[in-house]
């Protein structure tokens, strides 16, 4: 992670770039560095597939959000879509991906429409779309972490006819448009001569082949409806509103296409009794005068169980005392929040008449003016200190 380059750095854009800006700025890197162009240049291919991997996750607007938050860290143990380029996906899932950035008129002409001029041609169906899925997690797995394992509904591969989408091996011909390669090559006569066009075949889609008898159990399209059980690991830190993104679990595309990615949201389930700021926590404590008064112990929840804290003699009303350490960490992190008390005297609303008199006897006491110290921190000063 640590020797990636800035997404932003590596297509030469700003955050601020449109999709059109972004698409744009990958098209012309990719042609710089594309592998026609540069037979043999492993230095050249690899910074083909970096900016190949920096337009997945920029092009996407999950992805981006997530990279603009976290940066390279979003897409970290497997999580997100980032990165797959670099490791595990060659030069032909590029293509295959990508294919209206390779296959139009202004690119194709110059190098093949891609994925054809390396003498092959697409294997698979369109990319499948993207699943969305909410998980409500409580304050206990938001701080330390989770495993959720889930049932999904979804588009799975058609196990009649294994994606192909025909009745059998002999219901599959070769595509009388484009003679099998996929694609479709057009000549035409320019003012800097002969340009040669490349573009996917309207027949077959660019698969190359086509169906005479489909199969009965997906009626040709390779997939049916099902459902998958998914195993998710939720990092520590998160938050509400965070999404996380797994690679390949959303639905899979039609005839061999490739599978989508399964977009988490994550919800917060509301504690009986700490509230979250951030990283932090927040608790109010109520005590009694006279626990005010002589001081006292007492446990107040946490994230993570009950602690003791002291109260010492003569606690204000408005004391803040801060545990370190016991709130939220930050996702991919070693920083924590704290947690921190909110102390509140309680002032009982109905009394006996034995009670009225004794506090009518202390009200006539000098002890039971109130008489701040003049270096005493105000309620606001105190919050901005906390939370500032």
């Amino acid at each position: 992670m640590a020797n990636k380059r800035d997404y932003y750095e590596v297509l030469g854009v700003t955050k601020t770039a449109s999709q059109e800006e972004i698409k744009k700025a990958y098209r012309k890197v990719a042609m710089q560095y594309h592998p026609d162009r540069n037979p043999g240049d492993k230095a050249s291919e690899e910074k083909f597939k970096e900016a190949a991997e920096a337009y997945e996750v920029l092009n996407d607007a999950d992805k981006k959000a997530q990279y603009d938050r976290f940066g390279h860290n979003a897409f970290s143990q497997g999580r997100g879509g980032g990165g797959g380029f670099g490791g595990g996906m060659n030069m032909d899932d590029i293509f295959s991906q990508f294919g209206d950035i390779f296959g139009d008129d202004s690119f194709g002409s110059f190098f093949g429409g891609g994925r054809s001029s390396r003498g092959g041609r697409q294997s698979g169906g369109a990319r499948g779309s993207n699943l969305r899925v909410k998980i409500k997690l409580n304050f206990e797995e938001m701080a330390k972490g989770a495993n959720k394992t889930i049932k999904i509904k979804k588009y799975v591969k058609c196990t009649t006819c294994q994606g192909s989408g025909a009745k059998d091996k002999n219901s599959v011909q070769t595509c009388g448009t484009c003679s099998g390669s996929g694609q479709v090559r057009r000549v035409q006569n320019t003012f800097l001569g002969q340009m040669q066009t490349v573009t996917t075949c309207p027949t077959c889609n660019g698969d190359g082949t086509s169906i005479t008898q489909k199969c009965s159990g997906c009626k040709g399209e390779g997939r049916v409806y099902g459902e998958e059980t998914v195993s998710i690991d939720i990092p520590a830190g998160v938050q509400e509103g965070m999404q996380l993104s797994i690679g390949g679990k959303g639905n899979i595309g039609e005839r061999g296409g490739s599978f989508g990615d399964l977009i988490v949201q994550i919800e917060e389930e509301a504690h009986p009794q700490l509230q979250r700021d951030g990283l932090n926590v927040a608790f109010d404590l109520h005590i009694s005068f006279p626990d005010a008064v002589f001081g006292t112990q007492i446990e107040v929840p946490t994230i993570d169980g009950r602690a003791k804290i002291k109260i010492p003699p003569g606690t204000q009303s408005g004391k803040i005392f801060r545990l370190k350490g016991k709130g939220f960490p930050q996702v991919n992190s070693y920083e924590k929040g704290d947690q921190l008390i909110h102390v509140n005297i309680w002032t009982p609303q109905t009394i006996s008449a034995e009670e009225k008199t004794m506090l009518e006897t202390l009200a006539t006491s000098k002890n039971f003016e109130p008489n701040p110290e003049k270096n005493e921190k105000s309620f606001f000063d105190k919050v901005r200190e906390m939370f500032g």
